[in-house]
């Protein structure tokens, strides 16, 4: 049966005491998918019991993507200029914190936060079908980093929004050319790639930050919402 589908013999045989153990353990199954149950006291024929599904919501690509980003990165620089100060309050090499690990065979910190801002940029960019901007990694100090921060918000906020249209259907190929090479639609390159890598970069820095002593925690991770 569809998910909005009642068994009526299943409800009669319960509501006369003839309930079996596999009437039982459906109905069981049926509260925990999902499936529209009848209220305690109602009839099979009250059909006014019966909860209405709610409408889909209707989410566009670039609203899904943009404002995360936009929302996370802002964040991020929030949480180096703690860290900077921190730093310069306690007169702390930068160095110190910037090139910081989590374990020897992990990126520093200044690195965490180019990749996260590569992220911000490279997937909306795919998803409106615009080139992806090239940057050098050479900012590695907390001013540099706060600046390439800004230039991503700055690119992905001048994007239009019409552009992502579309774009969940769109192919894109990742690394093309290489023996990596790798071709997804545009729904599951936002949802299943490039948001979790995006993610796992942000929390990285936030990780070493915090491990290091910096007083930041939850509301400075997630910024404003």
């Amino acid at each position: 049966p569809s998910p909005l589908t009642l068994r009526p013999i299943t409800l009669w045989r319960a509501a006369n005491g003839n309930a079996s153990r596999a009437d039982a353990i459906d109905g069981e199954y049926a509260s925990s998918t999902g499936r529209r149950c009848l209220p305690p006291g109602a009839k099979l024929t009250d059909t006014a019991a019966l909860p209405t599904p709610e409408s889909p919501m209707s989410l566009s690509m670039h609203a899904a993507s943009v404002p995360v980003f936009q929302q996370m990165l802002t964040a991020l620089a929030g949480l180096l200029a703690k860290a900077e100060t921190h730093a310069t309050d306690r007169k702390i090499d930068p160095a110190a914190l910037l090139q910081a690990r989590l374990f020897p065979d992990m990126f520093p910190l200044a690195r965490q936060v180019q990749i996260a801002c590569d992220f911000a940029i490279s997937v909306p960019a795919r998803l409106a079908g615009v080139d992806v901007p090239a940057y050098e990694d050479s900012d590695t100090g907390f001013a540099g980093l706060q600046q390439r921060i800004a230039v991503t918000l700055a690119f992905i906020g001048a994007l239009d929004a019409a552009a992502f249209d579309g774009s969940e259907h769109r192919e894109i190929v990742l690394r093309p050319g290489t023996p990596k090479e790798r071709r997804i639609g545009g729904q599951a390159y936002l949802t299943a790639y490039g948001l979790p890598q995006f993610f796992f970069h942000v929390t990285t820095a936030y990780a070493l930050l915090r491990h290091n002593g910096i007083e930041i925690g939850k509301k400075d991770y997630m910024g404003v919402y």
